[in-house]
């Protein structure tokens, strides 16, 4: 047997337990191979539904390894159809000698986290796949602590965690996101789970956080901001804050090495008192109990103390041998 036949085989092994709960959660989104902790770095194998989607981040796959995962493939998951996404190559996924057409790599189709289902699609015109598995222990909180209450989801993507919160009860969910075509996802999500309570807000999450924390919208000298949706004050009793790493806009930088703190203070005053304000930072070399620190140094400075913190961590098929995953998820307690 070939060494990365046999990492596979083990991945799926080791995940014995997890299929037992996965059946039980109705659940049928999962990472299968992990190859950062599990023999083989920058190459995933996850499952969405009736996809198996495999993507390789450092290098291309060779030949050979391309037909163990398909062999492996084959042979545990036989119903399921393969797609490889090479994004190696200067964030490409231009497939080359690999590439087969197959109208199913991009047939939108239906899958199922935690009993909720979320529209997937092999291949699409964005890079990342239309659900984050890492993060569905957040998904997971957010269901089960979100009955009767208002829900902000900042950086919604396509609104996995605003769709967990409606299945899960909440009496309003607000997503905002500034990619039209993210959002275009998360309204088909809520469609597919015939939910009524579910707000699409498209902006930039600076003026929109800003707005609803009662904070000034500043413009720096002679520039002139862009056009961007008009909100109320408003607090909520669950916020979650999911930036990227970086990215720069007129009204602000997203840098979550540098300047975690200039979103979580608006995030913060736009969360009730007694709430919940939930933070992720999925950068590896963040240090987790720094990052912690400057979160609760914010917190006192901004006036609004945490009562306290506590951590989510994503779950075991997404393998952290020292317990430090990249994604932390803070639950601050206000």
């Amino acid at each position: 047997m070939n060494e990365f036949t046999r990492q596979l085989q083990q991945a799926w092994e080791n995940r014995s337990t997890l299929q037992a709960q996965w059946e039980t959660e109705k659940t049928d989104c999962y990472r299968i191979f992990h190859g950062t902790n599990e023999g083989l770095s920058g190459t995933t194998l996850d499952r969405y539904g009736s996809l198996l989607i495999l993507q390789t981040f450092h290098q291309s796959m060779t030949d050979d390894e391309l037909t163990q995962v398909r062999t492996f493939s084959a042979e545990t998951f036989p119903d399921l159809h393969l797609v490889y996404n090479d994004r190696s190559r200067d964030n490409s996924r231009i497939q080359d000698a690999h590439d087969e057409i197959n109208e199913l790599d991009s047939q939108p189709i239906e899958a199922y986290e935690l009993g909720v289902k979320y529209r997937i699609q092999g291949r699409h015109q964005g890079q990342d796949p239309w659900l984050f598995l890492d993060l569905r222990a957040g998904r997971r909180y957010i269901k089960a602590h979100s009955k009767d209450k208002t829900v902000l989801n900042l950086f919604s993507y396509t609104c996995g965690i605003g769709i967990a919160a409606a299945v899960g009860g909440a009496k309003r969910v607000v997503n905002v996101d500034f990619a039209e075509s993210s959002l275009a996802v998360g309204m088909e999500n809520a469609k597919l789970n015939n939910l009524d309570q579910v707000e699409f807000i498209q902006s930039d999450v600076f003026p929109a956080i800003k707005q609803f924390a009662n904070i000034p919208i500043t413009v720096r000298r002679g520039k002139k901001l862009p056009k961007y949706p008009k909100h109320p004050p408003e607090q909520f009793d669950l916020v979650f804050l999911d930036p990227p790493r970086w990215a720069k806009s007129a009204f602000g930088n997203v840098d979550l090495i540098r300047d975690y703190q200039s979103l979580f203070k608006p995030s913060l005053l736009a969360t009730k008192e007694g709430g919940q304000l939930i933070c992720c930072n999925n950068v590896a070399q963040v240090d987790r109990d720094e990052w912690l620190e400057s979160l609760t140094r914010c917190a006192i400075k901004a006036g609004r103390p945490l009562k306290k913190i506590d951590m989510l961590l994503p779950d075991m098929d997404f393998p952290s041998p020292d317990d430090n995953p990249p994604l932390k998820i803070a639950i601050c307690q206000l």
